[in-house]
């Protein structure tokens, strides 16, 4: 997520004349660019392999297995691109080799002091460590729940001390499941609401546009003539394409079980998402821009048909964005009004 110095009559003129890839490349966003260098990430599917170089040419020296949390100790920009992925270069240094970036989360582990005091609707939650296995009762031996992933968000609703075992929990609750589930308060920090403003608000609301170019995988954000955002997504991969056109952000919510279950697909395409970051939708069938813990791999389609960004990028444009959601609202649904989209 960058800020370069360009104005929106620039940029339409450079995608107008062919020439936004060179411009890419010298604004250095011709690939992604961490905000700052990861010391942790977590595989995020079985069988990410470890190269001797970065390269998918060299030799394979180790398999990860799922949710394995490695250190990172170095970055190398200027690797081999990834799974057809012109715009993703970035490889990670680990242990004795090399791992393709996109496969691996970058995390953290910031364990978080206990709140006891909530506000009388709940609050929202983000986790702070690579995964947490919730539970389906506040004990630490209860059955397990499902397991839920690093930048991820959920709605607090109370907080539940157990004093015989010694222990303090966040009650979340799904609304698609219909059912709570418990985490341990030091794997979430609550969100204050001050996250939560609305950024740039001075600008008026017709100042403000979305463009997302589907050739590049990238996302730009103006206000006015002004580029303030700029990040590689990953849009829909065809059969689930992200519909072109010109929308609004009209309804939004910082947490959603996103799931295609019940809908017709093979049973292999099925995907249950709980506590999907920022979501803001621009059409009335689910499109949106949102957080992405299940991968790393932006610039190129990957998704069912929503807009796929860094966590940190889909909170900038939740928080840019209009309408507001209020720290103490779930969900904003107001038709008609929203932030302009343009899709091409």
């Amino acid at each position: 997520m960058l800020n370069p110095q360009i104005s929106r009559r620039e940029f339409l003129k450079l995608v107008s004349t062919g020439s936004l890839a060179f411009a890419l490349r010298d604004l250095r966003i011709n690939h992604l660019l961490e905000i700052t260098p990861p010391t942790q990430g977590r595989i995020t599917w079985s069988g990410v392999p470890l190269y001797d170089a970065p390269f998918f040419t060299a030799s394979q020296i180790h398999h990860f297995g799922a949710d394995k949390v490695v250190e990172i100790l170095d970055v190398e920009e200027n690797g081999e691109p990834g799974y057809g992925n012109p715009h993703n270069t970035l490889w990670y240094k680990i242990d004795n080799g090399y791992a393709f970036s996109g496969g691996i989360q970058p995390v953290e582990t910031r364990y978080q002091k206990p709140v006891f005091t909530l506000p009388e609707k709940g609050q929202l939650g983000e986790i702070t460590v690579p995964f947490c296995d919730t539970k389906k009762e506040p004990y630490t031996y209860a059955e397990r729940g499902y397991r839920i992933y690093y930048g991820s968000t959920h709605w607090v609703k109370r907080v539940i001390v157990q004093r015989d075992e010694k222990s303090i929990w966040y009650e979340i609750f799904d609304s698609h499941l219909k059912r709570s589930y418990y985490v341990p308060s030091h794997d979430m920090r609550l969100v204050p609401g001050d996250e939560l403003t609305t950024l740039s608000p001075e600008v008026p609301d017709d100042q403000k546009r979305i463009v997302v170019d589907l050739t590049t995988q990238l996302i730009t954000a103006f206000e006015g003539e002004n580029l303030v955002f700029s990040q590689r997504c990953a849009s829909g991969v065809r059969g689930t394409d992200t519909p072109k056109g010109e929308f609004h952000t009209y309804h939004k919510g910082p947490s959603v079980h996103m799931t295609n279950e019940g809908d017709a697909v093979e049973e292999d395409g099925v995907y249950s998402l709980p506590g999907v970051p920022w979501c803001s939708f621009f059409t009335g069938s689910g499109h949106a821009f949102h957080g992405a813990y299940w991968h790393n791999d932006y610039g190129q389609p990957r998704s069912h048909g929503c807009v796929n960004l860094p966590s940190e990028a889909a909170k900038f444009l939740y928080r840019w964005s209009k309408p507001n959601v209020p720290a103490d609202t779930e969900y904003v649904n107001l038709p008609g009004e929203g932030t302009l989209v343009q899709v091409f």
